[in-house]
This record gives structure tokens, sequence and C-alpha cells, in this order.
């Protein structure tokens, strides 16, 4: 496809994601127009052939889609609501993509105000850091109307290798959201263990090497809700709670005995206590996913032909779950 038949895009926020995002827009050939706070920021990219737009409202006049990579919620809202914003310039049926992190309460307002004027709005945040937009391996989460996405799908493909359409507004934060959490408390729960393993006198390194093997090690992080927590299948179990229980109940105990602290070990012990007096032993130990769903007042149940499509579409490293 010639230059001719592409959409024209714009960007604003050209720092340290935005500016190898649209470097990478530049390479797959896409007619670029680029707004910043700075314009020696934009530098690079109209010396490679983009056009500068004076303001957010200029910069929508000229394109098919814009795409936002902000560093704030006031700044979020100036460039896109402000007099000279985005909004300002788009056209009926064009899309608005804001890629940063947000809130909710303000995705759901900007989402209220592009339908006001007829054009699309998609939150698209993404995961995969500066070096990931360089390479263009970034995960993008899109809530938004499916039609617009499917209409730019090839324009995220050029930034990330892993746009996803997740639902409707508010659906691509809510999935950075979710990420970002699990990611911050998986990182301090692994970094609690291995604080326990040098003071009871491993080696970090040979700790390190030796973990890598073991049955989360080997598996893709996400992988591990596939066999009984999203299928809701625990009652014919692969580590019986009791087993899962005793494992940790040492390891704590040791912790205790060499005055290390262990806050998220002992939030998951306080669970496996739980399901242990609910009379669940004989169950699947992952079965304890069934009391926060309880606490929210919700259930997981996903039909394990729709786990097995996604599988078969994006497969699962190799390894065991088993503990």
């Amino acid at each position: 496809m010639t230059s001719l038949h592409l959409p024209t895009v714009g960007f604003i926020g050209l720092g340290l994601m935005g500016a190898p995002m649209a470097t990478n827009l530049q390479r797959a050939g896409y007619p670029l127009v680029v707004n910043d706070l700075r314009r020696e920021a934009a530098r690079v990219h109209c010396d490679a052939g983009a056009v500068w737009a004076e303001t957010p409202c200029a910069l929508a006049a000229q394109c098919d889609v814009v795409f936002t990579c902000l560093p704030g919620l006031a700044v979020i809202e100036s460039v896109v609501l402000g007099p000279q914003g985005v909004l300002a310039g788009m056209r009926p049926g064009n899309a608005l993509f804001e890629m940063s992190t947000s809130t909710p309460e303000l995705v759901q307002r900007l989402h209220a105000a592009c339908s006001e004027r007829g054009a699309h709005f998609l939150d698209a945040p993404v995961s995969g850091g500066p070096a990931g937009a360089a390479r263009a391996q970034l995960a993008i989460w899109v809530g938004g109307v499916a039609a617009a996405y499917r209409r730019f799908e090839p324009v995220l493909r050029a930034m990330g290798d892993s746009p996803v359409h997740v639902g409707a507004a508010g659906s691509g934060l809510v999935t950075k959201l979710v990420h970002n959490c699990i990611s911050q408390a998986t990182q301090a729960a692994i970094v609690e263990g291995f604080v326990l393993g040098v003071k009871a006198g491993a080696d970090p390194l040979a700790l390190w090497k030796a973990v890598r093997q073991g049955a989360i090690g080997r598996r893709r992080t996400f992988d591990g809700l596939v066999d009984e927590i999203l299928p809701a299948q625990f009652d014919t179990p692969n580590a019986v709670l009791p087993i899962m229980y005793k494992d940790l109940l040492v390891a704590t105990g040791l912790a205790r005995n060499l005055g290390v602290p262990m806050r998220f070990a002992n939030l998951a012990l306080a669970d496996l206590q739980e399901a242990v007096n609910r009379g669940w032993s004989a169950r699947d130990g992952r079965c304890v996913a069934l009391l926060p769903q309880e606490r929210a007042g919700v259930r997981i149940q996903v039909d394990p032909a729709a786990i097995r499509e996604v599988l078969l579409e994006d497969p699962p490293a190799g390894g065991s779950e088993s503990a």
C-alpha cells in the first residue's frame, strides 16, 4: 500500500515513549503530523519528513487519527479539551487514541466529549517501556468502539506487536491498572522471597538460577490462571491444599526464626489457612482464588474451550505448574 492510501496520523507527546513510537510510524510509511510542548523534541521527526503543527487543534484538523502520549492528567485534559485542543480540530468519524495511564473518570469525560462531536475516543495505554517502544514491541490495550479499533489496528501494529481490543471505553485503562497492580505485588513477593533465601545463606546468583527452573519460573506469569482459576475447576487437584499450606507454613516459620518480615507470604498463608478452615483440603490449593472473588462479590468461570482458543493463538511457555 502506498502512502497515498495510508491514513494521516497525528502524534502528540514526543517524550521517552512517544518519540520512538512516532519514529516507528514514520518507518512504516505513515504520513505524520507532530506536536509537543517543546518544538525541539520534534526536530528528528520533522527532519525525517513529519509536519509540525503549532497546536493540538491544528494537528487534529490535518489527521485521520490522533495519538497522544502525555505525562499527567492535567496535560491530557488540556491537550484534548482545551481551547486549542485536539477535540476542537477533530472531524466526525475520526479517532483519538489516548495512550497515557489516565483515570476512569477522565476516560469517560473524554469519551463523552468525542462522542458529542461524532468522533471516536479510545483509551489505549501501553506496556513495554522505552526499550519496547524503540523495538515496536509494546502491548497496547484498547477500549472503545470495535470498528474504530479495527480501522486503525494496522497503525497500532506499527508501534506495538501486541495490540488488543479489550472492550468498551475504559477497558484499556482497566487492563493497564490490573497489570500494574499485579506487576508490583508480584515483584514485591519475589523480592521478599529472595531476601529470605539470602538471609538463610543462599547465594543470590545460584538461587536465581535455580528458581528459574521451578514451577512458576518455567511458565509465563498469567498462564498460572489457566488450569484451575479461569475455568473454576478446583476439585481435581494438581497440588492439594494441605501441601501448599504446609510448605508456606514452613517458609514463614523459617522467616520468623531469622527475623525476616514476610508481609506478602503471611497474607498468602492467611488465605490458605482460611481455605483449610472452610473444609477445602481435598481441593486444589488454588481454590484460595475463590476467597477474593467472594469478598468482591464476583464469580470467575470461563468456558475451557474459549481458553483453548486463546492458547492456540498465543501458546503458553513450557513447564509444569505443579508446586
